[in-house]
């Protein structure tokens, strides 16, 4: 049965008239309610005040003239001074006479393409006036009745005059003695622009006067790498309180430039960034070993990962892409907000605005990095990352927005990580022939600004032009940080920041006789070492030219050997040259006139090679390092891995070869080296074991001769990094190796394993073999002397024990040749980076000479070691600048022998005969510009450079 539906909804129709009736009524209440809203709102309108109104009037003005403000580009400070505005009252003019002077410019009418290929640019003899904290006059024989009634007089005697180093790249001062305490990176974000790098400065930390005895006067303060928008960075000099002429001890007087006309800012991408762990051990997260260590080393990575667990990263690079974009967004969204308040306030006037001007801390600064009131430094490395690759991409840098940027360099420390694992010496040479200019940087601590010059130089070595070189410690990173027209040049109108040189500042070696900033001398009866006066480095345009093909031959003739320096080949002390050396299946058969063994050599068509000043020596040797052991430093699949003490681990079973390190070692004479296991990554000298001595050169260590030494020494670590659960104190460590080696005096049974440590440490105890312990300390140096005497008492036999690291041995030096004790310093310039380092010598003028100076003149056995992998390829350069500061005490081969023979004397081992390894170098290996040519590593073949 279906259901009914429901009947059909129809309105009631309504009468017309009723429904007219309400629609009037309808309009006349709608009409009524109308004008009643009306109403009301004009009375409220009239009885309240405008919303301007309820604002400070004074607040409005003052917002508008910084909109003003905001407006404005800053220009570059130059012009005529009558006075530098951080002159202080009282000090007194002074006249710097008779000095050989780099004004830091071509000489006048010089075109701009003759200055790019260095024409006009000379050292010129002159005066130099100093008063009012600048540059007043810089002519020849300045006539004294020229001058004011009083002013000090100072005689350079023909010494070298520059302006002050500016370090474009530096944390100095921003961390503590010893790395106790570290300010440079604020983690609580990734992106911190409103903090500032001149909270974090230590006005007295020492290291700021040892930088400045390098002849820095001036460094851009930067916060450090640990996020990608670090933070607001600081221009600052380094005079400092009374002593450097100042009258007061503050952050703010240490600003270079009191009229804050540029601001700078710090961003960095790539691994550094991403590397900041998510927990930290007991250092905290600023100390330079934990960004690897933790990493590398902790035993499980999903503790430690890349980026900031927890938060938003960036854990890549795509976000640190978006870190950045999503910033800079905030930070236009800022200045569009200020931008239409500011066209506003002048379209209605400032009294009529009902808000104020937008101002937020923490964009501020990027606000003002896009209104082009800020210069960025951006540490970065790879092809997107853009800097240590910049050499590879010149033609994309010149794209960028803003004009060309500037590349600011190492000269050779590099491979340090994956970023920076194609890295080119030549990078230098290569961005300025693309038209890009390149300064060099400490990045100090990672490099002691100290020596930053040594940058410089050596990038002169690998070909920049000479002129390129001196500005990119001078007048280049004063130009770039905005600062052209007051820093950089000895000109009159500049600031009195001056240095004058022992020496050519890009010599080895080369160190200020006395600095001067703002016109007030820096040092107080500073040491001057003993040189004799030398003239400027006269640029070799051979450097230029690149030699990175070798060819192996079994035959080879050198004509143009001027100094032989390997005992027993010849009479080296006296030789004079120039000789002809033959050479047969890779030895040498006959160094002099050899005309026989000329005319066999070329019966057998074999490669004749001249020399321009060639020098003959016995390979360098690596002591003390990772190298062979570790190839990317901060990579673990790159490393042999961390030894415990566990295990007793042997640095053959763990040799990493045919590497980028070991080629760059070889290449530049580094033969051969001793590397043993090592304890704790990214720590230097921790090491722990038996190391191997091996050939640099080689592909695997199968191959017949490639390691020469199976045991080479044994190793252990009393650095601050030796500490460890089992032995938690420096006390401990001492005690369990005096414990393990009077057991082995004692133990007259046969070792069954003679692999095991007791077995090594029998050897030891029975003068067999060498024990190295790596130490800096000259406490913990007095205890292991003491240690040596308790085991030689009772074994009744010398130990050969080598002191490795040394910072502090120069304190028991006369101790250390009691003892027979030798030293391999390392690095061969310590300084405090560490607490167990704090009391190194920093050298002139600071000090009369650094450790090794000391250590040979108290008759200690020393060489030089190497504490970075990348650090191998300039142990030549290193001994080099032992000769050029030792008052003439060292020779050539004595200097030679720091780098090579006196491994093989400390540690027992034989070395080859004269003649059957070695390494021709044109100029010498203790010199900048020095260039390997040829070398035979005893492998029956020699390698030549073409």
């Amino acid at each position: 049965m279906e259901k009914e539906g429901l009947p059909p909804y129809t309105e009631v129709v309504r009468p017309w008239a009723e429904r007219r009736r309400r629609r009037r009524i309808f309009r006349v209440v709608a009409a009524t309610c109308l004008s009643y809203f009306a109403y009301s709102a004009y009375k409220i309108s009239a009885n309240t005040e405008k919303p301007a109104n309820l604002l400070s009037s004074t607040r409005l003005q003052e917002d508008l003239a910084t909109c003003a403000t905001l407006q404005r580009v800053p220009v570059s400070p130059s012009g005529i001074r009558e006075y530098n505005k951080r002159y202080v009252n009282g000090t007194k003019p002074v006249l710097i006479q008779n000095a050989t002077i780099w004004t830091g410019e071509p000489a006048p009418g010089t075109s701009a393409e003759d200055a790019h290929q260095g024409k006009g640019y000379a050292w010129i003899q002159s005066d130099v006036f100093i008063e009012h904290g600048l540059i007043k006059r810089v002519a020849p024989s300045i006539s004294l009745s020229d001058l004011p009634t009083e002013y000090e007089t100072f005689d350079a005697h023909g010494r070298q005059l520059t302006s002050g180093i500016v370090d474009t790249h530096s944390h100095a001062g921003l961390g503590s003695v010893g790395n106790l305490q570290h300010d440079e990176n604020e983690l609580s974000s990734d992106i911190t622009p409103y903090v500032k790098s001149l909270d974090s400065l230590d006005p007295l930390h020492p290291e700021i006067q040892w930088i400045k005895s390098g002849g820095v006067t001036t460094s851009l303060l930067l916060p450090g790498s640990g996020n990608n928008i670090g933070g607001e960075a600081f221009l600052v000099k380094f005079a400092v309180g009374k002593d450097g002429g100042r009258a007061e001890l503050s952050q703010q007087d240490m600003l270079a430039d009191p009229d804050h006309t540029w601001r700078y800012m710090k961003n960095a991408c790539g691994e550094n960034p991403k590397r900041v762990p998510s927990d930290v051990d007991e250092r905290g997260p600023g100390h330079p070993f934990v960004y690897a260590e933790l990493n590398l080393w902790a035993g499980t990575l999903d503790k430690y990962l890349y980026g900031k667990l927890g938060e938003k990263g960036p854990f890549s690079r795509m976000g640190e892409g978006w870190q950045f974009r999503h910033a800079f967004e905030q930070a236009r969204d800022y200045v569009k907000a200020q931008d239409d308040w500011c066209a506003a306030a002048a379209s209605v006037g400032a009294e009529n605005m009902n808000s104020y001007l937008p101002q937020e801390l923490e964009w501020e600064n990027l606000g003002a990095v896009l209104r082009g009131q800020v210069r960025v430094n951006t540490h970065c490395y790879t092809i997107p990352d853009l800097e240590m690759y910049t050499y590879l991409v010149p033609d994309v840098l010149k794209r960028a927005y803003g004009g060309t940027p500037a590349a600011a360099l190492f000269g050779d420390n590099m491979y340090y990580k994956v970023e920076s694992y194609r890295a080119s010496e030549k990078a230098g040479k290569i961005l300025y022939e693309n038209g890009i200019t390149p300064v060099y940087v400490s990045d100090n601590p990672v490099i002691n600004s100290q020596h930053v010059k040594h940058e410089a130089a050596k990038a002169y070595g690998y070909g920049l032009p000479y002129h390129v070189a001196l500005a990119g410690l001078t007048s280049a990173p004063a130009e770039l940080l905005g600062m052209g027209e007051r820093l950089g040049k000895i000109k009159a109108g500049f600031d009195a920041d001056i240095v004058v040189w022992d020496s050519d500042p890009l010599s080895l070696g080369a160190t200020p006789i006395q600095v001067w900033i703002d016109g007030a001398p820096q040092f107080k009866d500073p040491v001057e070492l003993k040189k004799p006066l030398t003239s400027p480095i006269k640029p070799d345009l051979a450097l230029a030219e690149d030699h990175d093909e070798s060819e192996s031959s079994k035959d080879v003739v050198f004509t143009g050997v001027t100094n032989i320096r390997i005992p027993g080949l010849t009479s080296s002390s006296e030789f004079k040259g120039p000789a002809t050396v033959v050479v047969s299946q890779g030895k040498i058969v006959c160094a002099g006139s050899c005309d026989a063994e000329v005319h066999t050599a070329k019966s057998k068509n074999a490669r004749t090679v001249a020399l321009r000043d060639g020098y003959l020596t016995r390979p360098l040797t690596a002591f003390g390092s990772g190298l062979g052991m570790q190839e990317i430093m901060q990579q673990p699949e790159t490393y042999d891995g961390a030894v415990n003490e566990k295990v007793w681990a042997r640095a053959v079973d763990g040799l990493l070869l045919d590497a980028k390190n070991l080629f760059a070692a070889y290449h530049h004479g580094v033969t051969k080296a001793i590397s043993a296991p090592i304890a704790r990554a990214y720590s230097g000298i921790s090491l722990r074991g038996i190391s191997a001595g091996f050939l640099t050169g080689a592909k695997t260590t199968l191959s017949k001769g490639v390691v020469f030494a199976e045991e080479a020494a044994v190793h252990y670590d009393f650095t601050l990094n030796g500490k460890s659960d089992a032995n938690p104190s420096i006390s401990s460590l001492v005690a369990d190796l005096r414990h393990k080696l009077l057991e082995a005096v004692r133990n007259n049974e046969t070792i069954m394993d003679t692999y095991s440590e007791a077995a090594s440490l029998k050897k030891v105890v029975e003068g067999k073999s060498a024990l190295v312990l790596s130490v800096h300390s000259a406490d913990t140096i007095s205890a292991l002397i003491r240690l040596k005497s308790t085991v030689e008492a009772a074994s009744k036999t010398s130990l050969r024990l080598v002191i490795l690291g040394a910072a502090e041995s120069h304190l028991v030096a006369k101790e250390l040749a009691a003892a027979d004790i030798a030293v391999v310093l390392a690095p061969m310039l310590p300084w405090a980076q560490t607490w167990d380092q704090r009391r190194s010598l920093m050298g002139a003028p600071l000090h009369n000479g650094t450790a090794i100076d000391v250590l040979l003149d108290a008759n200690v056995r020393v060489a030089i070691g190497v504490e970075e992998v990348w650090e191998s390829r300039d142990l030549g350069l290193m001994a080099g600048i032992v000769k050029s500061n030792s008052g003439g005490k060292l020779t050539e081969q004595k200097a030679l022998d720091l780098v090579s023979t006196n491994f093989y004397e400390f540690l027992g081992l034989q070395e080859p005969e004269a003649g059957s390894e070695f390494v021709v170098w044109e100029n010498s290996p203790l010199e900048i510009g020095s260039r390997v040519v040829a070398i035979a590593d005893g492998s029956g073949t020699t390698d030549v450079w073409i």
